[in-house]
């Protein structure tokens, strides 16, 4: 949270924030029509009617449901592990920064350093199919250990998939939520939730802590789980896929797009079609994404080259299960090298990991 405003003011920026019709665009105009949020609050009502302001977002401000919602934020943030992250700060993400409808106020629960680290967002269907849920969770893991955070929306389905695959070896992950951080939606990801902040991720969200699922909101998300990312993949979607929206809007945003393709037959692979028909990255394997934004190089070509029985990774798994840092230690590859592979015979089937430890399985 921002040292260089007062108490007061925050309380103020907190009534503003709480305020009905009152979005990012709308809130940086009082800003800097006032000088501050704690003007803009005492100013008349004709000087908010002046800036076009409607008469419902105005009238509340001074009221004492405003004014109890903004103490109970100032108590949350009170918690340990709990803050405040504002457009004007110098923590503020600078990718989501230059959105000209950037949130002036972003409440989060875990690490907020973590939105300053290089994120690529995960998006897809909330009924995926289940080699889509595998997929989206190996690649998840490859991405992570490759340095990148995981950032996606807390779904049922791909979401879903995307965080665990992070957190399954320990790499970071951000969810950012179209629900307010006491209100956390959908309730079969309450746990999840938990175990992100627990092992070292951010819940995020830029609607007042209170606020129930509304539909309005989710694109609202969207926008956020793009800006924050240098890209999006999306893994699977329907035509009708909200992940579609948040593809459009990482376009709009100049941020770069990813889509796996899948079966003519599947009506979860349509929505992918579509992004790459519309100049989206067709992904194949995690190298596509990981040389593209990092530059990462293949396996070295006698590695790459070698046939699948003579893997240097399955030979060493068949001898013994081993985690990701100790199979890249025993191959001398790259961490990152050794995820990509890894990726690649978990869905050819030939490996799993299974509580952190990757294992051989006989096909």
């Amino acid at each position: 949270m921002s040292s260089l405003i007062s108490p007061s003011e925050l309380e103020a920026r907190l009534r503003l924030h709480c305020l009905p019709e009152l979005g990012p665009r709308r809130f940086r105009r009082l800003l800097e029509a006032f000088g501050s949020a704690s003007a803009a609050i005492s100013a008349p009502a004709p000087a908010w009617r002046s800036l076009g302001l409607p008469a419902a977002c105005a009238e509340p401000r001074r009221s004492a449901d405003i004014r109890e919602r903004a103490a109970a934020a100032l108590r949350w943030l009170e918690q340990p592990g709990q803050s405040l992250l504002m457009w004007d700060d110098l923590n503020y993400p600078g990718l989501l920064a230059e959105l000209s409808d950037a949130p002036p106020l972003l409440f989060v629960a875990g690490d907020p350093a973590l939105l300053e680290r290089p994120q690529l967002a995960m998006v897809g269907s909330r009924r995926a199919s289940r080699p889509g849920l595998d997929t989206a969770q190996a690649f998840a893991r490859s991405l992570a250990g490759g340095g990148f955070v995981i950032t996606s929306g807390l779904a049922l389905g791909i979401d879903g998939a995307a965080h665990n695959g992070a957190l399954d070896i320990g790499g970071g992950t951000v969810a950012v939520l179209g629900t307010g951080l006491q209100h956390l939606y959908p309730a079969r990801h309450v746990g999840l939730a938990a175990r992100i902040v627990e092992q070292g991720g951010a819940l995020v969200s830029e609607l007042p802590l209170d606020s129930p699922p509304q539909a309005s909101n989710f694109p609202r998300r969207n926008r956020i789980i793009s800006g924050l990312s240098l890209g999006v993949l999306v893994v699977e979607a329907s035509p009708s896929s909200g992940s579609l929206i948040t593809a459009r809007l990482a376009v709009e945003q100049g941020r770069e797009v990813y889509a796996i393709p899948g079966s003519i037959h599947h009506p979860g692979a349509r929505g992918c079609h579509q992004l790459i028909r519309e100049g989206a990255t067709l992904v194949e394997s995690v190298e596509d994404i990981l040389q593209a934004l990092r530059g990462w190089q293949r396996l070295a070509p006698s590695t790459a080259a070698a046939s699948v029985d003579d893997h240097p990774l399955l030979q060493q798994l068949r001898a013994a299960p081993q985690t990701s840092e100790g199979l890249a230690l025993a191959c001398g590859l790259e961490l990152a090298a050794t995820l990509a592979a890894l990726t690649e015979l978990e869905l050819e089937g030939l490996v799993a990991c299974e509580g952190g430890r990757w294992v051989h399985r006989v096909v």
